[in-house]
């Protein structure tokens, strides 16, 4: 973990002064996990040397630069939790398994378990839900999130992926639980690389390959710059460590038995020496194959969903299809700061399995239990995001950073099959103008600035599905202002040490389109349901962290808190869930470490322990523990990684998730909440060596072939039959790469 940092000593009292202050605080932040070969997407013309470089400097702690707050800014001024995903370790992650949640997992403390399927629900980030930020652009969808916006690119196609932990002033609508902001590849040399990569993944059983191609061109030469990718990939079905057929999600979605494909372009110009343009899009898209059933599983008795091949499979296997444009400008040189806008636009739709769900029933179409059908969500966003960073604004030392967003909304939930609406279509606009204030002094940083939320909903008069009594709902308008706040300040207070504290606050909206989908009362309308009211988090931090050559750490405390949430209960019965506003406090302390013992050895660490908790309705005490879908277990990641061979190199991991039991006997409705976890252990390893035709990889998942139960399928009190998951067994994964 590489940062440099300018410090001044203030010896051991100093030391110990930082060290009390964080104990006394009682709430939080997160970590900054600082990474190397780090550099910000679009460089200014001062741009800090890539680390890794002679430009460095010798025995120099090279600057990590991150873009995720509107501005290229050095971690160490950031007064929060800031982590830094480089594309050498997406490599080492992506070579064990094709699966960006598991990447999150293994490198965030705070972001929970993988579930390896196609829907991401149950993968929460400190309790609450992440902003997904692809180039800046959102994938996030804030008016009916279908836990699919984490599949909208191919992972080949990331340079890095800064993470900022805990609610957010600075990116907007949605970042209550933080910020995951994905940023593609930029050519950086001059002239033309091919790259060709593949990926071969087997658990030595039938029809159960995963197979992955891809070619990559970067080309750069004076002013211009282009980058062209295409990929494809198809998947088969793997087995469970008992060697048991894994199950499939036929209605929310899996990756198995599927095929994707993604195209993405990227074209630069440097108008001026000081002055660029940059357009982009891609197109991404993974569809289930259709070619597999689901078998059910038994809870009672421990047998897992399965799945068969062949067999009836009803409407169309479940996809995603993701369309993302932009044009970007951007000025390092205007009024003395740096500028930059970008329109974007975001087409996207997600398709669920088909099924005779309760909820789809309607006698007037088919008699009741056998009307068959699927949800389909679209979603198609486009917006502005501009800003202007200015150093030295009439004071040296003192940065301001100002701007305006701009986005536009249309979404609506569709029931494919029969052409119904599920969520009526809802027109969303925002704007948000803000500003921040840093000052540099010394030793010390402090930041803090105002956004203003303005948003408008608006929805046509509906009629609810015939399951919610066929209600007709008066539309209209819903505005929403926000003040949305932070401050923070950092304390270099000795050589390789700093601290930091912070208040945060967050912006959002509850799920709208499940508000809306279930009213089932007569005499409502649009204007006057309270459950649309927004959601303000509220995050305080404190943080202590070491950098040196030989190592880092980082230890964190954090307390985030709503009044209204948009917590989501399942209906036991109808197994479809409806938004619960209740209060929600959310306390953690998070741990993460490396050490490089040695030149050729690198061990790293972290840990996290969350405790959030909820009312069961209104106005009641906060003595209910979080559902799974909203918190992750406790867990600790241990990893080594040893050059024991001029290009090669062998790492080995461990996660652990800790058991967790919550809620015994406790019930809201026909709502469930006692949830049970047993815990697991799973480790995986990677071995790399570069040879003249290409670089090589071998990467065993599950090294052991530990059999277990996913966190959010064993854990969740909603879970069927057919929900029983368990995870992947030994998998052997094969990696070549070459460029030219």
């Amino acid at each position: 973990m590489n940062v440099k940092t300018v410090h001044k000593k203030n010896g051991v009292k100093a030391r110990r002064c930082a060290v009390a202050l964080a104990a006394a605080w009682c709430c939080v932040p997160g970590w900054a996990q600082v990474t190397t070969n780090t550099v910000s997407e679009t460089p200014p013309a001062s741009a800090t040397p890539n680390p890794g470089t002679d430009d460095a400097g010798v025995g120099q702690m090279p600057v990590v630069v991150i873009t995720a707050t509107r501005g290229s800014k050095a971690v160490d001024k950031i007064p929060g939790a800031v982590s830094v995903i480089t594309r050498k370790e997406l490599d080492e992650q992506l070579g064990v398994a094709e699966d960006l949640s598991a990447v999150l997992a293994a490198q965030i403390p705070g972001y929970a378990p993988s579930t390896q399927k196609l829907s991401s629900a149950g993968e929460s980030m400190r309790g609450r839900a992440a902003l997904i930020l692809f180039d800046g652009i959102p994938q996030s969808n804030p008016l009916r999130a279908g836990s699919r916006e984490g599949y909208f690119a191919d992972p080949l196609l990331i340079e890095r992926i800064e993470v900022v932990s805990g609610p957010s002033a600075v990116q907007g609508l949605g970042a209550t639980g933080g910020i995951i902001n994905y940023i593609s590849r930029t050519p950086r040399k001059e002239g033309t690389t091919h790259t060709i990569d593949a990926k071969f993944s087997t658990q030595g059983h039938s029809d159960d390959a995963t197979l992955k191609t891809s070619y990559l061109l970067e080309h750069k030469k004076d002013a211009f710059d282009a980058l062209v990718y295409v990929g494809g990939l198809q998947s088969g079905v793997g087995v469970d460590g008992d060697g048991r057929r894994l199950g499939l999600e036929t209605t929310q979605g899996d990756l198995q038995d599927s095929s994707g494909h993604d195209a993405f372009v990227k074209l630069g110009w440097r108008v001026t020496p000081s002055q660029r343009l940059q357009a982009s899009y891609n197109h991404f898209s993974v569809a289930g194959g259709g070619d597999w059933t689901r078998v059910d599983g038994d809870r009672a008795t421990g047998l897992t969903t399965s799945a068969q091949k062949g067999g009836s499979v009803l409407g169309e296997p479940p996809r995603n299809d993701v369309r993302t444009s932009a044009l970007e400008w951007t000025h390092a040189d205007l009024a003395g700061g740096m500028a930059s806008v970008q329109l974007y636009k975001q087409d996207f739709r997600s398709l669920y399995g088909a099924g005779n769900f309760a909820n789809f029933q309607d006698a007037s179409i088919a008699p009741v239990g056998t009307l068959v059908d699927q949800s389909d969500i679209v979603a198609d966003k486009k917006g502005l995001r501009a800003s202007w960073v200015r150093p030295d604004l009439g004071l040296t030392g003192l940065e301001f950073t100002g701007g305006l967003d701009w986005l536009a909304d249309t979404s609506k939930q569709r029931l494919a099959l029969t052409d119904r609406d599920w969520v009526p279509p809802l027109q969303f606009q925002s704007l948000a103008p803000f500003a921040q204030l840093e000052y540099e002094f010394g030793d010390f940083t402090l930041r803090g600035g105002l956004r203003h939320e303005h948003a408008e909903l608006e929805v046509d008069t509906y009629n609810t599905l015939a399951a919610y009594g066929s209600r007709e709902v008066r539309g209209g308008k819903r505005s929403f202002d926000q003040q949305v706040k932070n401050l923070g300040l950092v304390w270099r207070f000795a050589p390789g040490w700093s601290s930091f504290a912070s208040y945060n606050e967050g912006f959002g909206l509850p799920d709208v389109g499940l508000v809306l989908r279930a009213v089932n009362v007569d005499d409502r309308s649009v204007e006057d349901l309270a459950a649309l009211e927004p959601i303000l988090t509220e995050n305080k931090e404190v943080g202590l962290t070491w950098q040196h050559k030989l190592g880092s750490f980082t230890t964190s405390i954090y307390e985030s808190s709503s009044d209204l949430s948009g917590q989501v209960r399942i209906n036991a019965t109808t197994g479809i869930g409806s938004v619960v506003r209740v209060p929600v406090r959310v306390r953690g302390f998070e741990f993460g470490g490396e050490l490089r013992p040695a030149p050729d050895w690198t061990v790293t660490a972290n840990y996290a322990r969350i405790r959030g908790m909820t009312a069961t309705a209104e106005g009641q005490p906060l003595d209910v523990a979080l559902s799974s879908r909203y918190q992750g277990p406790d867990k600790i990641v241990l990893a080594t990684r040893w050059a024991f061979a001029p290009g090669m190199s062998a790492r080995l991991q461990a996660s652990h998730y800790a058991s967790r039991h919550v809620n015994a006997g406790r019930t809201v409705g026909t709502a469930n909440l006692e949830e049970h976890f047993n815990g697991y252990t799973v480790a995986d390893a990677l071995f790399s060596w570069k040879t003249s035709v290409g670089d090589w990889s071998m990467g065993v998942q599950n090294l052991f072939d530990r059999q277990y139960i996913g966190y959010y399928a064993q854990a969740r009190p909603s879970g069927t039959d057919s929900d029983y998951f368990a995870g992947r067994g030994r998998t052997y994964t094969v990696s070549w790469r070459r460029s030219f």
